[in-house]
């Protein structure tokens, strides 16, 4: 019998070769329409300690909004919760670059910070320019920023053991037209891949919009009227990996004033994906990290 993945790939779309795509020959072009704008990025991240094995986790926010523009970084497993925050726009926190030493859960957490020279694009998030670091119990564990290397070799020895680090989702909330992009890197392993989502209307107009999602400049998937197929998911192949594509967009037809449409790539695991596996492989799949990519998306009218 075969795996569910085989029989999955004969419909699936494959975006890692042209010829593999349902939709080769009907390229994405970037349209000439400015794209929506993220005001909030949220990141979860899962630290594995190599000294106890001890799992945490944290949770990376930077948001910007027309008075404020800060980062907030959260420890454990309640996400709601603020360890370190910094508002990079108030007198109190002018202050960009530095270091604060808290104690949550047991443990002893350090955060290095700099974003003196940090650049930004159109989103809340840094570009380059910056770096911050998270430092549990004497391990270097999250490592943000272009400028982290340079820190990490000026502030610790070669010796001091380095935590694993895994990105188990991203959260995007984001304003203005129906046009989002984006970037996301399906697996640790995995290269980082450009995503545009967009709805418009073709052949008969308004009513009848389409939904179009890119991956690096292809396009993948093509929802047609939209208007009645407002919720909905697809399956395709990224870098060998079966990822399921959701989307939601009811309230944009049907609640205009104050909804939102969500969409969400989210990995399937291996123990989905397959029918039959030996114990070994099993506990190998569950080693696997799952990562989902969620964009709630405001349309302003």
């Amino acid at each position: 019998m075969r795996d569910i993945v085989s029989c999955f790939s004969e419909n699936a779309v494959n975006v890692s070769h042209s010829s593999c795509s349902s939709y080769s020959n009907n390229a994405c072009i970037s349209p000439s329409s400015i794209p929506s704008v993220q005001f909030s990025v949220t990141s979860l991240y899962k630290i594995i300690l190599s000294s106890t094995q001890k799992h945490v986790l944290i949770t990376v926010t930077w948001c910007r909004n027309h008075s404020a523009q800060g980062l907030s970084i959260g420890y454990g497993d309640d996400p709601t919760t603020a360890t370190f925050k910094l508002n990079t726009n108030t007198r109190l926190f002018r202050k960009k670059k530095g270091t604060k030493l808290i104690e949550s859960d047991n443990s002893k957490i350090e955060f290095f910070w700099d974003l003196s020279n940090a650049k930004y694009d159109t989103g809340p998030e840094p570009v380059d320019g910056f770096y911050v670091l998270v430092i549990v119990d004497s391990e270097i564990g999250l490592v943000l920023g272009d400028m982290a290397e340079e820190a990490v070799g000026k502030k610790f020895k070669t010796s001091t053991p380095v935590a694993k680090v895994s990105l188990i989702s991203r959260r995007e909330h984001c304003s203005g037209n129906t046009l989002y992009t984006t970037k996301a890197q399906f697996c640790d392993t995995g290269n980082s891949h450009d995503i545009m989502i967009k709805c418009s209307a073709e052949n008969e107009g308004f009513k009848s919009p389409v939904l179009s999602v890119c991956i690096d400049k292809k396009t993948v998937i093509r929802v047609k009227r939209l208007q009645w197929n407002f919720r909905g998911n697809q399956t395709i192949f990224v870098d060998g990996l079966l990822v399921d594509f959701l989307w939601d967009v009811h309230d944009w037809f049907f609640n205009p004033s104050s909804g939102y449409a969500v969409f969400m790539f989210r990995n399937r695991s291996g123990l989905d994906s397959r029918l039959w596996l030996e114990e070994k492989l099993v506990q190998k799949e569950r080693d696997k990290v799952e990562f989902s990519l969620l964009i709630y998306a405001c349309k302003r009218t």
